[in-house]
């Protein structure tokens, strides 16, 4: 049975980081390498994490590592946990996320059928509301069906195309450098993960300053991939429709 690993980061994630380490030991596939990578945290992250080791040495197929030490945001950490991974399929979930419990399984039997270097599936989005996000590649290329919470790529993908360290679209910007390097990225209508939303994150903020930041950022990764002068056009319509509707 393929080994896959599972790469969380972590900061100050003590209300969730359990819901997350759950949702991965409780996963119905049997070979998962659990990595957390945490940046330092202050609160009790860490000791909650270090907590489930016991568990994760008594479950046959699991293992799980933890790193607590300083870094540069986020897709800093994923791209060590990428170094570390002996798994030759790579999932991410963050730590205020979590995933179903066949998510792996169907991941990997998706791997199986397509070969695929990246994947994603959907995802439940769950706030005020709840709703499901489908995973979908459309004709434009665009973050409208993009799943990152429920992404799985070779990592040797995730080797060759490291993210960028330039902004908090760098999962935007990885998988749109796989896209152009001709990769096969294939999406299943599955729901793999939950993602937790409305926190009042950057991605939330409703301000026709932060609509031009995020215009300038998405369209930058279009540009820095030589694609169409269009997209500024969609980016622009994307993003006021999102500060309009709210």
């Amino acid at each position: 049975m393929m080994l896959v690993t599972v790469l969380s980061v972590s900061y100050n994630s003590e209300k969730t980081i359990a819901r997350t380490i759950e949702s991965v030991l409780n996963q119905t596939y049997q070979n998962i390498e659990y990595i957390i990578i945490d940046g330092a945290s202050k609160d009790s992250t860490v000791e909650i994490a270090r907590s489930y080791q016991e568990k994760f040495d008594k479950r046959e197929g699991r293992s799980l590592t933890i790193i607590s030490e300083p870094d540069r945001g986020m897709y800093d950490a994923l791209n060590k946990g990428a170094k570390l991974a002996h798994g030759e399929l790579v999932g991410q979930i963050n730590t205020d996320d979590w995933y179903e419990p066949d998510a792996v399984r169907t991941m990997v039997q998706l791997y199986e059928k397509e070969n695929y270097d990246a994947a994603w599936g959907s995802i439940r989005m769950c706030g005020k509301k709840t709703w499901i996000k489908h995973a979908k590649i459309g004709k434009l290329w665009t973050t409208s069906g993009w799943c990152h919470p429920a992404m799985f790529s070779k990592r040797e993908i995730l080797l060759q195309f490291p993210y960028a360290l330039e902004s908090m679209y760098d999962d935007f910007d990885y998988i749109t450098a796989v896209h152009q390097a001709g990769k096969k990225i294939v999406t299943t209508d599955k729901v793999i993960s939950n993602f937790s939303f409305g926190g009042g994150g950057m991605s939330t903020k409703k301000s026709l300053g932060e609509v031009k930041r995020r215009v300038g950022v998405t369209y930058g990764i279009y540009k820095k991939y030589g694609m169409s002068k269009f997209y500024w056009f969609y980016r622009v319509g994307y993003e006021m429709a999102k500060y309009l509707v709210g």
